[in-house]
C-alpha cells in the first residue's frame, strides 16, 4: 500500500479561512491518498512564498496570481468573494472619494486585491505598506491619511469612529457588474493530477462540511476572530464563505479575468494571464 502524499496547506489564520479549512484540520474530511499539514501565515507573506512556489497548496490574492501562474493553478474551491461590498478605505473624517488622490494610504501589502482594486478605482496616491492588523491603528494616529482595510475591521470600522470613503467590492460590483474576486486556492502545478484533483475533493468536501455543520466549523473559526464577538464573526463568514466558496462556477473565472486584464492594461500587473481553475 502507498503511503499518503502529504500536501502542505497554507492559509492566514482568519476566521473565514478557518471555517473553509475546519473538515481538513480536524480530519473529519480525509483521504488514503494525501495528508493535510497546515501552516499559517498572513496573505501578503504567502503571496511571496507562492512566487517561490513554496508550498503545495496556497491561499493566495488574487492580484498575486499572474506573479505566480508558472508553478500554480487555481482551485475551483476556497475563493474569497465580495459579492456587492469588500475591502473599505476609510478615514477618520468624512471624505469624497476624489479627495484621496495624492492622499498616504495604508495598505496591507502591494500584491492584495484591495490594493489593486485601490488602484483601479483611485490610481493617484501613495500607498504605506502597513501589517493589516494595524491599519486602523495608523490611521487614527494620524501617520496616514487614510486606510485601505480587510478582514474584520470592516465590520468594527465604525463603532471605532471611522468613516467609509469606497466600499471597493461596491464599486467593482456597479462597474463591471461582478463579484470582486479576493483570494483563492492555489496548487502547484508539479503535483501528480491524481493528487491535484484529490486535493481539489477534499477542499470541496472541507467547506460544504463546514457548511453542513456550521455551528461546530464557527466555534472552531472563532478561534481566528481576534476578538471579535461571535455575532460579528458569523456574519464576516457569512459574507466570504458563500456558493461561490463552495465553487467558483463560471462567474469567478470570468471576474478574476476582468479584474487582472484591467490590472494589466493599467499597468500594474506586469504580464497578461489566461486564468486557470482545476476541479
Amino acid at each position: 500500500m502507498v503511503a499518503p502524499r502529504e500536501i502542505v496547506s497554507a492559509h492566514s489564520p482568519d476566521s473565514d479561512d478557518a471555517f473553509m479549512f475546519y473538515g481538513l484540520a480536524t480530519k473529519k474530511v480525509r483521504s488514503s491518498k494525501v495528508t493535510f499539514r497546515h501552516v499559517l501565515a498572513d496573505i501578503e507573506t504567502l503571496n511571496r512564498c507562492a512566487m517561490e512556489g513554496q508550498y503545495d497548496l496556497s491561499a493566495i490574492s488574487y492580484h498575486a496570481y499572474p506573479y505566480v501562474a508558472d508553478k500554480y493553478v487555481l482551485m475551483a474551491s476556497g475563493s474569497s468573494i465580495g459579492d456587492g461590498y469588500g475591502p473599505m478605505v476609510i478615514a477618520s473624517r468624512p471624505m469624497e472619494p476624489d479627495e484621496l488622490k495624492g492622499k498616504r494610504i495604508a495598505v496591507p501589502g502591494t500584491l492584495t486585491t484591495a490594493y489593486l482594486a485601490c488602484k483601479l478605482c483611485q490610481p493617484d496616491f501613495e500607498p504605506v505598506v502597513t501589517p493589516f492588523d494595524k491599519i486602523t491603528d495608523a490611521v487614527r494616529e494620524r501617520s496616514v491619511d487614510a486606510g485601505l482595510i480587510i478582514h474584520e475591521a470592516q465590520l468594527t470600522f465604525d463603532r471605532e469612529g471611522f468613516h467609509r470613503i469606497i466600499d471597493l467590492g461596491r464599486w467593482f460590483k456597479s462597474t463591471y457588474d461582478l463579484p470582486l474576486p479576493l483570494g483563492g486556492n492555489v496548487l502547484l502545478r508539479s503535483l501528480h493530477p491524481e493528487i491535484r484533483s484529490e486535493c481539489c475533493r477534499l477542499m470541496r468536501e472541507s467547506i460544504q462540511y463546514a457548511l453542513d455543520n456550521r455551528d461546530e466549523a464557527l466555534q472552531y473559526a472563532l478561534q481566528f476572530a481576534r476578538d471579535m464577538e461571535p455575532r460579528l464573526a458569523e456574519k464576516f463568514v457569512g459574507m466570504y464563505v458563500n456558493h461561490y466558496t463552495l465553487d467558483a462556477g463560471d462567474v469567478v473565472p470570468r471576474a478574476v479575468q476582468k479584474l487582472l486584464d484591467l490590472g494589466f492594461e493599467a499597468g500594474l500587473v506586469p504580464n497578461r494571464v489566461q486564468v486557470e481553475f482545476v476541479r
